[in-house]
């Protein structure tokens, strides 16, 4: 079978993190449960597993109030709008004999009540396993609980992390996502909902193979223009991951702010005052979990999305740069042939390089039209219209796309030091060449 190494099969949960070495799918967008999503998924494992993917994020399990899962109440019921739980467990198995892990969405910062309590809000939870009663909602949300460890989700009760019997409750949920469903690997949602030292206790718990946290907030914006540092962004998510006991990882937020507005011709600001990517990638990399896009900042949510016409050059920049990279479904799966092969490419490029989260990298050029760089001694990249190419007949031409191309690095330098693309003019990839030669493209 495809996919990951063994893996899958760790009990360490620091393993993964040491290794460095994921690579990540998002597996679903925020229109999935409209279309029979275990079932579909399940269709697309062995893709998935011979593309690469160490690892597939899946939607939340659980039963919810809106479709898409992030309202949950009854969470010990799995079957969804996104399919029964049969169809669930024959996917997870299905993943299991490729080795490409699950990865549940866990959403415990809130939890929708069954029955009216204290103060007339649906703040208890009679009727169902985990029957709380409203000590295990926060006060700041209509409940007899304590105030919040974090900020508030509006609109539903949010689950009091500082009681013992939910954070017993939790854990013994967690521990049958991955002892008895076969979820490995956790995200959790809404991250700053409540203190990391939870997430802490939860991980130490259940013990999944792999976690990472969505801490998300606002990147620094001087009215619609970011700004150019974004450190205080990215301490915060730095902080969070340390206080999780360096357990997690995290999305890297900054990342995806500073390099959706890089690709519009200021990729001056890939490169930080200490000559370092500017993310949280810059600072922690084994920790930092690189993306695109994802369900709510892309899909038909759209709340910050990625120009659509410099995808591939984001995913250029991640899947080799340190960190370990995930992709969104829709620019994998719904975006034609062409992106899918692309991303594929750079994938192959990643493993076969043995480019990893903590990889090291030398940036070259930070102008506003042209970043390049070498990750680890085998691998330059350039995004950007300008023209570059590394220095060296050693250097063949991997792949390239619409504004962005790889070169590896080779013993034995061969005829013109890299492969020829068709004459520019007719492929109209002006915009994507390192350099020329006798008028034909080094694209």
């Amino acid at each position: 079978m495809q996919g990951s190494d063994t893996s899958y099969h760790r009990t360490d949960t620091g393993a993964v993190l040491r290794s460095g070495r994921e690579i990540l799918l998002q597996a679903f967008n925020w229109e999935s449960h409209k279309h029979n999503w275990w079932g579909n998924l399940e269709k697309k494992v062995a893709d998935i597993a011979k593309s690469g993917f160490t690892s597939a994020w899946l939607p939340p399990p659980a039963n919810s109030f809106a479709p898409e899962g992030y309202l949950p109440q009854n969470l010990y019921n799995i079957n969804s709008s996104y399919g029964s739980e049969q169809l669930l467990r024959a996917l997870l198995q299905k993943m299991k004999q490729y080795n490409v892990r699950a990865m549940a969405d866990i959403v415990i910062n809130h939890r929708v009540g069954t029955t009216q309590g204290h103060g007339g809000m649906y703040n208890r939870y009679d009727g169902i396993p985990l029957s709380w009663d409203e000590r295990a909602v926060t006060s700041c949300t209509g409940g007899l609980g304590n105030r919040s460890t974090g900020d508030n989700f509006n609109g539903v009760p949010n689950i009091d992390h500082t009681q013992h019997f939910v954070r017993k409750d939790i854990t013994a949920w967690l521990q049958w996502l991955r002892e008895s469903v076969g979820f490995q690997d956790f995200r959790f949602d809404f991250a700053r909902g409540y203190s990391p030292k939870y997430v802490k206790e939860y991980i130490e718990g259940a013990k999944p193979v792999f976690s990472v946290g969505e801490y998300w907030d606002s990147c620094n914006y001087n009215g619609h223009f970011l700004e150019y540092n974004q450190d205080s962004h990215r301490q915060r998510i730095v902080n969070w991951i340390d206080a999780t006991g360096q357990l997690s990882s995290a999305f890297d937020f900054t990342t995806k702010g500073i390099l959706q507005e890089a690709v519009k011709g200021q990729l001056w600001r890939l490169r930080d005052p200490q000559g370092k990517p500017p993310g949280v990638l810059g600072w922690w990399p084994s920790r930092a979990v690189t993306f695109i896009d994802n369900h709510d900042t892309g899909s038909t949510q759209a709340h910050w999305p990625f120009p659509s016409d410099h995808v591939m050059e984001g995913y250029a920049y991640i899947l080799t740069h340190p960190g370990m990279p995930a992709v969104f479904y829709d620019h994998f799966y719904d975006w034609g042939n062409s992106n899918h092969e692309q991303i594929v490419k750079l994938i192959d490029i990643r493993k076969h390089q043995d480019i990893h989260s903590r990889s090291s990298i030398k940036i070259f050029e930070a102008q506003p039209n042209l970043y390049s760089a070498m990750i680890g001694e085998k691998v330059c990249m350039k995004i950007g219209d300008g023209s570059w190419y590394p220095e060296g007949k050693e250097w063949k031409l991997a792949t390239c796309g619409h504004r962005y191309a790889i070169s590896n690095y080779q013993a034995t330098p061969t005829a013109l030091g890299g492969l020829v693309c068709k004459p520019a003019h007719r492929l109209g990839l002006l915009g994507s060449r390192f350099s020329s030669l006798d008028g034909y493209q080094l694209c």
